[in-house]
């Protein structure tokens, strides 16, 4: 698995993540929430800004199962999906990331005919990194 780069900006986020916690960093004068971090405001322009935190459920509003892989240490793994997972939260922020089948299951845990777009997720974490799994209709 790739490690994630961090920036001041972003490191927050993974710091969150490795407590199990999906937080957004948000605009403290208007409110926006934004993804990725970054140092300002896009709507306001204020460098003011804190962590709001996520209620992790989120749907897939796109996804992709690559053949052949692009990372080369990935080619044993597929066919493994990739997402883009609105939040309910924020519809405006979309995260990178995979469905599988539990926390901490290989990216390739999941049958790609299984996944569809607008199916519900919710977030789950393994070794501080963002997993999504299917949620459970009852």
């Amino acid at each position: 698995m790739l490690s994630p780069v961090t920036d001041s900006d972003g490191a927050p986020f993974w710091e969150y993540a490795k407590k199990g916690e999906l937080r957004v960093q948000t605009c403290a004068d208007c409110r926006e929430p934004r993804f990725p971090p970054r140092p300002c405001c896009a709507h306001c322009q204020s460098f003011a800004h804190e962590w709001r935190l996520m209620s992790g459920r989120g749907r897939v509003w796109s996804y992709v199962v690559p053949h052949p892989p692009l990372l080369p240490g990935y080619a044993e793994l597929a066919p493994y999906n990739v997402v883009l997972v609105e939040l309910a939260d924020a519809p405006r922020i979309r995260m990178v990331g995979n469905v599988v089948t539990r926390p901490g299951a290989a990216i390739n845990s999941l049958p790609p005919q299984q996944l569809r777009i607008g199916a519900r997720v919710q977030v789950a974490f393994h070794d501080g990194m963002p997993q999504w799994v299917l949620e459970q209709r009852a």
